[in-house]
């Protein structure tokens, strides 16, 4: 087994943070698109988000302003260079450009499976796909973080693998024909969800690769650029958009909490203990099927408990099997 080091930072614990929020998104996400559609909803979401990223990110350059104007009026030395804070660096361009387009393309494909699944039972199964994002951030991170694996990478992943062939069995018989039945009778949602996945993890992983020491996030661009994008196909589609007071009060609930998580999540994965906080988000399936479940009202069978055991059980031993680099990381460049 891998020896692992690391503490539970600040930022390892925004990440902890952000996995408990994400658990209500896709019940929410869904009501939400019931009413207004997928489009209307993911725009209205991450524009509101977006606005309360850009005031938070405003209150702490005030306080950072005022900090340093406090310090100037007492006659006090200005922090040393060496300090962690001393100076704020921009995001570098390959995160901004690389993990902006990251960000917008998972969140965009993600709410359009949300929209496209046929009932709130397929749902669960399209979200439990998209949960394969653990164990995708792990498996990726000896590639791209030149982490240390062992052999049990390959059996976390194929047990995850496992857990979502269980999920898209339920009903019929556990066969390879009953699993490409059920990817046929909706692969555009399904094909969706999996490339969330798929694109979540590079996120995760390139964030920490792309971004310097010390510098700042992107997340207020990432929100704004995915609301606008929305809103874009929203228009470009033509779907008719009706909104009560329900709706309202969902998109801007939904959009703080998003806002939230994706503003911890992005500190964690450039500052915090990436592997950790992947493997506590084994929990997220869990409770984002058990939030789903009482939200939305739905009696999910025994195999999609099974599976989502199953996809908790992979990435939990996928984070088990990778460990610290093999060489110290390199500064990103600009």
């Amino acid at each position: 087994m891998i020896r692992r080091s690391g503490g539970l930072n600040l930022s390892t614990c925004g990440g902890l943070a952000a996995i408990v929020l994400w658990s209500a998104t896709f019940a929410v996400a869904r009501r939400l698109s019931e009413q207004v559609g997928p489009l209307a909803a993911g725009a209205a979401v991450y524009l509101f988000g977006a606005l309360l990223c850009w005031l938070r990110l405003a209150w702490v350059r005030a306080r950072r302003f005022q900090g340093g104007s406090a310090r100037a009026l007492e006659g006090s030395a200005p922090p040393r260079a060496s300090s962690p804070d001393a100076v704020r660096r921009g995001p570098a361009r390959k995160y901004l450009l690389g993990c902006g387009f990251l960000f917008v393309l998972y969140t965009t494909v993600i709410y359009l499976a949300v929209g496209l699944a046929r009932d709130r039972d397929e749902l669960l199964q399209v979200a439990l796909i998209n949960y394969l994002w653990p164990a995708a951030t792990v498996l990726l991170s000896p590639l791209l973080l030149n982490r240390r694996a062992g052999w049990l990478l390959a059996v976390g992943t194929l047990l995850a693998l496992a857990g979502v062939f269980m999920v898209m069995t339920q009903g019929d018989r556990v066969s390879w024909s009953s699993f490409w039945a059920h990817w046929r009778a909706s692969p555009i949602p399904n094909s969706l969800a999996l490339a969330g996945a798929l694109a979540w993890a590079l996120y995760s992983n390139l964030a920490r690769r792309w971004s310097p020491p010390g510098s700042d996030g992107g997340i207020e661009w990432f929100m704004a650029a995915t609301g606008l994008t929305l809103l874009a196909l929203c228009g470009g589609a033509n779907q008719p958009v009706s909104w009560n007071g329900r709706a309202l009060t969902e998109a801007a609930f939904l959009g703080a909490i998003t806002a939230s998580a994706y503003a911890l999540w992005d500190v964690a994965m450039r500052k915090g203990d990436l592997l950790l906080v992947a493997a506590c988000s084994f929990f997220t399936p869990l409770l984002s099927t058990l939030v789903s479940c009482a939200y939305l009202r739905v009696a999910p069978g025994p195999r999609v408990w099974l599976g989502c055991a199953l996809i908790v059980a992979g990435s939990l031993i996928t984070w088990r099997s990778v460990g610290e680099p093999k060489e110290p990381r390199a500064e990103a460049g600009p």
